[in-house]
């Protein structure tokens, strides 16, 4: 049993002022923590947007979420020294970069990364150098060096620690000229979630997580994993994609395990929900996938918390 800390992050860096900096506010208000345990443990607001795109790197604000994703892995580390679940609020999707370096700092660590698109573009096929474009490429280590090498760290997961799940980008990146998803990291498409069943692709998606010499792993949200039938409140859409009962079923499978380190939502725009429903339908999926760590009792796990032997200290 877990208590949960959330952390607001609303950064707009990797993407523009389009609205997702009011998702923590929005699902907070629709009810996201009610009857759960859990504290606040602060807001994290971001440098100022800059809408230029820098010279050097290619992306937009590369500095900016270098400064913040540093400061977000502060005060994330600070909440998993307290032993407890950081559930972290987006902002958009390069937040990811924060959560993930909090995680490097201690050791070797897996990535499970629910999203409709596979985030894997390089800065020369991104049209507007947005980062939340290419968080998982720079994750694995490859981008401009200010973002892929945060610390001195990268790459901050490993290509064969990182589940991709549920996207179902692969034509239309393909005809964009994203760089093509390396060999070795691992991928459950969204025919292949439905081919399966979410439980079971959810399953298997832990196994290959828990499978390597790894410490745990940390649970990544991008609202537009979910049919665009029930999450249009996105900036992205695609059509397709995840119900809320195949989403339940991947929570209660990857949130039970003792490995999940911790969950970050991003992209949920509350300015394409006026009425709030979607906000509410988002706030009780999330509150059901995370009652199984409050809830009930979770076997610990046993992990070594030497560093990772390609760490650079």
């Amino acid at each position: 049993m877990r208590d949960l800390a959330v952390i607001e992050a609303p950064s707009i860096l990797g993407l523009r002022p389009s609205g997702v900096e009011d998702l923590p506010t929005a699902l907070l208000r629709a009810g996201l923590l009610d009857g759960l345990k859990a504290v606040h443990a602060g807001r994290l607001d971001a440098p100022p947007y800059d809408p230029l795109r820098d010279h050097d790197t290619g992306v937009l604000n590369p500095h900016g979420i270098a400064r913040y994703s540093a400061d977000l892995a502060d005060v994330v580390g600070g909440v998993l020294d307290l032993g407890l679940f950081p559930v972290v609020l987006g902002g958009d999707c390069s937040i990811l970069l924060g959560n993930l370096l909090a995680l490097k700092r201690r050791g070797r660590y897996g990535l499970l990364f629910l999203d409709g698109h596979t985030d894997f573009y390089q800065p020369s096929a991104e049209p507007t150098g947005e980062v939340a474009s290419m968080e998982l490429a720079l994750a694995t280590g490859r981008g401009p060096r200010l973002l892929a090498d945060a610390e001195g760290r990268g790459p901050l997961v490993r290509d064969e620690d990182v589940v991709a799940f549920g996207f179902r980008d692969s034509e239309q990146s393909a005809e964009a000229g994203m760089q093509p998803l390396p060999p070795g990291l691992n991928t459950i498409g969204l025919g292949a979630v439905h081919e399966a069943g979410a439980a079971a692709a959810a399953q298997t998606a832990v196994d290959l997580l828990t499978a390597a010499d790894s410490s745990g792993f940390w649970v990544h949200l991008d609202a537009d994993v979910l049919d665009d039938a029930v999450m249009p409140a996105v900036d992205y859409r695609l059509p397709g994609g995840l119900d809320w009962a195949e989403l339940d079923s991947v929570f209660e499978m990857a949130l039970a395990h003792p490995g999940a380190m911790g969950l970050d939502v991003t992209i949920f725009n509350p300015r394409l929900d006026p009425d709030g429903r979607i906000a509410a339908r988002l706030a009780a999926c999330l509150r059901r996938g995370l009652s199984v760590l409050t809830s009930h009792d979770r076997p610990p796990l046993n992990r070594d918390s030497s560093p990772d032997p390609g760490e650079r200290q």
